[in-house]
């Protein structure tokens, strides 16, 4: 930590000091306090520092002895830039079905624009069939869901009716928006989300379901979830803000994505499973936001072969080795 405050000391000191020196002395005194108030003011907000990014890669690359195939990559919520990853370069090139990932970020956009109800409750009989796609939901059983707990269950039929709720022509606005669908320059000869545009109200339902029609790579949905959490932050006081974060804060909690909050680091995120293009296999992601209500990092991790809820277990472990879990 001794290596962040001197970096912060250099860079706002200067700033803090004109506003003491017209009230106080320039003692040892006052500039100790000057020193302290800026290691606040950094906690409080502002970029990752050399000795945080440093911690972050440790805590990754311990993790992937043990998930040697996860990609893994931590954004700085206030820069943009990579703190620490695995895989890079992969994470720029591999593209991949998001599955329920996308929830979120089109809720979020229909909820800003006042186009969709977040006390409407849906009832799920956990069974659902779009054009010949089984897609049950596999999670308790509730007889209807509002959109809380839709993201904290990952409710599929919820989130086909939401789908059906908008044109096929609109869906592309509600995910471009994030940055979701073009390359990120946070990686070298990156490749692009492809995205066909639905012509139907049921390909739209499984474009948003995020298991066909659409394909992402992991830098682009690191980077659209921290265009969630700079969204929370400038606009907290939102219904968009208030649902979505409650819903993807319980998802790590207790929800689908629950595993990701066993690090002792609360956090808000979702999981996606879907059907890998060939071989019948599927692969797995979670990504989300840490620490929750108050993000410094964006997390994803996506592995090429398992489901959502074993990405969110090694999120979990990486959360477990940060720097938020040192405080």
């Amino acid at each position: 930590m001794s290596g962040c405050l001197l970096h912060l000391k250099r860079n706002r000191q200067s700033v803090l000091s004109e506003t003491f020196s017209s009230v106080v002395v320039d003692t040892r005194g006052v500039r100790r306090l000057i020193w302290l108030i800026s290691a606040l003011v950094f906690l409080a907000g502002g970029p990752l520092c050399a000795a945080q990014a440093a911690a972050w890669q440790a805590a990754v690359t311990d993790v992937a002895k043990s998930a040697p195939d996860a990609e893994i990559v931590v954004v700085d919520l206030a820069s943009g830039h990579v703190a620490a990853s695995r895989r890079l370069i992969e994470a720029g090139r591999t593209l991949a079905q998001p599955g329920s990932t996308l929830k979120p970020i089109a809720l979020y956009e229909l909820l800003e624009q006042g186009k969709w109800n977040p006390e409407r409750r849906i009832a799920c009989s956990r069974q659902l069939h779009v054009a010949g796609k089984e897609l049950n939901c596999s999670h308790p059983e509730i007889p209807a869901l509002d959109a809380r707990e839709a993201l904290t269950w990952s409710c599929n039929t919820y989130f086909a009716a939401v789908a059906g709720s908008v044109s096929p022509a609109e869906l592309r606005g509600l995910l471009e928006r994030s940055g979701l669908l073009g390359a990120t320059g946070l990686a070298g000869s990156e490749a692009v989300a492809q995205f066909r545009e639905p012509r139907t109200t049921d390909e739209a339902k499984l474009a948003l379901l995020g298991v066909e029609g659409i394909e992402v790579t992991p830098l682009e949905l690191v980077r659209a979830y921290r265009w969630l959490g700079l969204k929370f932050a400038a606009h907290p006081e939102t219904k968009a803000t208030e649902i979505v974060s409650a819903g993807i804060r319980d998802s790590a909690s207790f929800g689908m994505a629950g595993a990701a909050g066993l690090g002792g680091v609360t956090v808000e995120g979702k999981t996606g499973t879907a059907s890998a293009t060939a071989g019948g296999r599927t692969h797995g992601w979670f990504v989300g936001l840490a620490p929750a209500q108050n993000p410094k990092v964006a997390v994803v991790v996506y592995l090429p072969v398992g489901r959502g809820a074993d990405a969110a277990g090694v999120a979990g472990e990486v959360l477990k080795r940060s720097p938020l879990r040192a405080r």
